[in-house]
């Protein structure tokens, strides 16, 4: 993986960053916006670089203020030890902080949500996080899941999927390549019990709805295209 695309321009970290505020929830310090007392929820599992990242908050408050109807959150599933590539090995921090950790800290956060009266829950995931999402994906827990530009994913993973899930990878990624984003879809569109949807965006690179440069304007478009899928498939299922 320390090749991977996935490591490739790290965001600049901010933890005062966005229109909401950190709480607990779940037992984790979370990134927490949008209408406080709504029944329906949006969580957002990070990639490596954590949930102080600018843009992903960014994209937090972007949902939530999509018809005020969802309330958003985004928990911090690396206990303040995001990956920093000037200090860190990668290998060793992914072993500390593994999608199974990530998995059972996320049905936390869910279980705290439904006792504050949520009653729907849609899940997206970036990377190490969309793992995570299809691991929940294949529980009762939540209503719809999205996962964008994946870390590696296999036919079982996506077999044991249960709920409406939507897959959003780029065409230049050597973690998540094309074809086999593709070949997930075919597995998917054969569970009519649920809907799914594949796309692949054209001349983008893994990470790129979350780490896109604000200067290149084709670069925005395609992340605010993403970013519009995203929140139509949690308007259409997360009810």
């Amino acid at each position: 993986m320390s090749s991977s695309q996935c490591l490739e321009n790290p965001p600049s970290l901010s933890s005062t960053s966005g229109a909401g505020s950190v709480q607990e929830v779940g037992g984790l310090k979370t990134y927490v916006t949008g209408p406080p007392h709504s029944n329906r929820a949006i969580l957002l599992v990070s990639d490596v670089f954590g949930y102080e990242a600018p843009k992903l908050r960014k994209l937090a408050d972007k949902l939530a203020a999509a018809a005020d109807q969802f309330l958003v959150v985004v928990p911090d599933f690396f206990y303040g030890n995001p990956l920093d590539l000037s200090k860190d090995d990668v290998e060793a921090w992914l072993k500390v902080h593994s999608k199974e950790k990530g998995y059972e800290d996320a049905k936390q956060v869910i279980a705290a949500l439904k006792n504050k009266g949520v009653s729907a829950i849609g899940v997206a995931g970036f990377c190490w996080g969309g793992n995570v999402v299809v691991k929940l994906a294949s529980t009762a827990d939540i209503q719809a899941a999205v996962v964008l530009h994946p870390g590696r994913l296999t036919g079982e993973d996506i077999n044991e999927v249960k709920v409406h899930i939507a897959i959003l990878g780029a065409e230049i990624d050597k973690y998540a390549p094309p074809e086999e984003v593709k070949h997930l879809g075919e597995i998917l569109s054969a569970k009519p019990e649920f809907d799914s949807f594949v796309k692949i965006f054209p001349g983008v690179a893994h990470g790129w709805t979350v780490r896109y440069n604000d200067e290149d304007h084709s670069a925005v478009k395609s992340a605010e295209e993403a970013h519009s899928d995203l929140l139509n498939w949690f308007t259409k299922y997360v009810k």
